[in-house]
């Protein structure tokens, strides 16, 4: 079964004070489910529903009225259903002037400072860089490396999959940085085989090809509650070599014989 959530615009964008319509429907396979009851909420994204009803579903379908936003910001209308003792949950999001949505903290004054001097001082540490191929991971269209280099301070490491193409000539770059979590990585070799050079980098300073059971025992001990560590320093978060490291992966792709110097993405 399916819960599906849409608005009535296909960009999901929409002016301030703009009324939005959301449409559910519910199937079951290729049909739409009758008779079905669900709940559903509409509110700010991350704030307490302004709307909170229940409704039958003679057809399977809903269209009602979704409300609007007087300020710039995003709506949002959560659906849930109950249907043989299994939950299922479906949902949509309507931007309201996205463009227009204004910080809601002031950057301290030395902001750019503070991070102009963290930058210039990790360019003073060597990038180091070593490239390890994986032949097991290679293909006749790509070569697959982990690679490590230096970052934010001596000896520590960021470490990645690399994934080339063995094309001739220059190719343009990407880095994909990571989403929160402790876990390995495969590499984009999709992306690769279309010519682009791609570079997955971990934020943790550990290799990025163990087993998993070394990533699921650093994620519930040594690594437990790290996006918190030292959140009360600026200086010690353990976000700011994070942050430092994408930098310095950039600079890692530049150097690459095989990067065209022009066209590198993140």
């Amino acid at each position: 079964m399916k819960v599906t959530v849409t608005g009535d615009h296909a960009d999901w964008i929409y002016k301030v004070n703009e009324k939005v319509k959301f449409k559910i429907a519910v199937t079951q396979g290729d049909k739409f489910l009758k008779d079905v009851k669900v709940d559903y909420e509409i509110g700010p994204e991350k704030m307490a529903p302004q709307i909170k009803q229940s409704a039958i579903l003679k057809d399977g379908q809903l269209d009602m009225e979704g409300g609007s936003m007087a300020v710039p910001g995003f709506l949002r209308c959560t659906v849930k259903v109950e249907y043989n003792n299994v939950k299922y949950t479906g949902l949509a999001t309507a931007a309201f002037d996205p463009e227009k949505i204004e910080p809601t903290t002031t950057s301290p004054s030395d902001f750019n400072q503070f991070w102009d001097n963290a930058i210039a001082e990790n360019k003073r540490i060597p990038l180091d860089p070593i490239m390890e191929l994986l032949p097991t991971k290679c293909t006749d269209k790509v070569d697959v490396y982990q690679i490590n280099f230096q970052n934010y301070k001596y000896g520590m490491r960021v470490y990645g999959i690399l994934c080339v193409p063995k094309a001739p000539g220059k190719h343009p770059a990407v880095l994909e940085v990571p989403g929160a979590g402790v876990r390995p990585y495969k590499g984009d070799l999709y992306l690769a085989e279309q010519g682009v050079i791609s570079l997955q980098i971990g934020i943790h300073g550990i290799p990025v090809t163990l087993d998993s059971i070394v990533y699921a025992n650093l994620k519930y001990g040594a690594l437990d509650g790290y996006p918190i560590s030292n959140m009360d320093n600026r200086d010690s978060y353990y976000y700011k070599h994070v942050y430092l490291g994408c930098l310095r992966a950039i600079d890692f792709l530049a150097t690459l014989p095989q990067y065209d110097g022009q066209n590198l993405d993140k």
